[in-house]
């Protein structure tokens, strides 16, 4: 891959990667931004960042998205601690190169496919055969998944009968499949502002297709056997109570410990562009500095 113009790359390799603040107010601080909470004001370093996440209990006036926008700095409104998406504004990047790259791939039949059965193997850890189409991948993907659910269910003494939700009536679901669909909202939610932020489009993905979140689908599934699994039959084996309520929390904690953002962003490179892409400045560098939150 031949080496790239830093104008057109967003900052990740000489900028911190996300700042998170809740409860409280952002405006305008002398030729910057600042986090106005009690009797404080905290400089946000707008020049230098790439994604600034507004959790709840956040105002912000119009000079400081003026002055985020002027940056380059992508804003996404999430839930507490990012564990849910909710909306987003401006790009961190002036250039389509990354989404022209996703559609480039998505485009060819065999690049496709090879992006498909990487991220099962990156998954799984698993080699699988090149002449498996993309709905053999799936039946694959289905039986581990499968597998992961009944570990844990018998390490956490869940019952478990299989997925099986229907929205309109949450209620009356059993509690383990609401935990799950809570978990996996919260997963979306850091994995769908970690592709906004390095410019790729959420809509174009290579096992899940169809869906204006595909790709979010595709990134948040190499993490669910770790993350979302493990944490709702644990959250459920300890009580039936307010399971959607400490699943949020739960895995808020373990993103957080684990710094989730930091290796989603590392494996976005990975996967689009391979594990040798070196650019003049890598903007997926994973020398950047964590999440700072108030």
């Amino acid at each position: 891959m031949k080496n790239v113009n830093l104008q057109v790359l967003p900052k990740f390799e000489d900028s911190w990667s996300y700042l998170y603040f809740e409860k409280g107010t952002i405006d305008q601080h002398q030729k910057s931004i600042g986090f106005h909470y009690l009797d404080r004001v905290v400089p946000i370093p707008i020049e230098t960042l790439c994604l600034l996440m507004l959790g709840p209990g956040i105002s912000i006036t119009h000079e400081a998205i003026k002055r985020i926008s002027e940056s380059r700095c992508l804003v996404v409104w999430t839930g507490e601690m990012g564990i849910r998406f909710y909306s987003s504004g401006y790009a961190g990047t002036y250039s389509s190169k990354n989404l022209l790259r996703q559609m480039e791939i998505y485009s060819d039949e065999e690049t496709r496919l090879g992006i498909a059965r990487y991220m099962y193997q990156k998954r799984f850890f698993e080699m699988v055969s090149p002449e498996l189409s993309i709905e053999q991948l799936r039946g694959l993907e289905g039986i581990r998944v499968r597998k992961a659910y009944e570990k844990y269910s018998h390490l956490y003494n869940v019952e478990w009968n299989g997925r099986n939700y229907d929205q309109s009536e949450w209620d009356y679901g059993n509690p383990i499949n609401r935990a799950l669909s809570a978990a996996n909202a919260c997963l979306y939610g850091v994995v769908h502002a970690a592709i906004l932020a390095c410019g790729f489009s959420p809509a174009i993905g290579f096992v899940h297709t169809g869906k204006q979140l595909s790709f979010v689908y595709d990134i948040a599934d190499l993490y669910k056997t770790e993350t979302t699994i493990p944490v709702a039959f644990q959250i459920v084996s300890e009580s039936h109570e307010n399971v959607e309520r400490r699943v949020r929390y739960a895995l808020r904690d373990m993103f957080r410990e684990q710094k989730l953002m930091k290796r989603i962003i590392p494996d976005l490179k990975d996967i689009i562009y391979g594990s040798n892409y070196v650019g003049e400045i890598d903007p997926f560098s994973e020398g950047r500095d964590v999440a700072i939150s108030y």
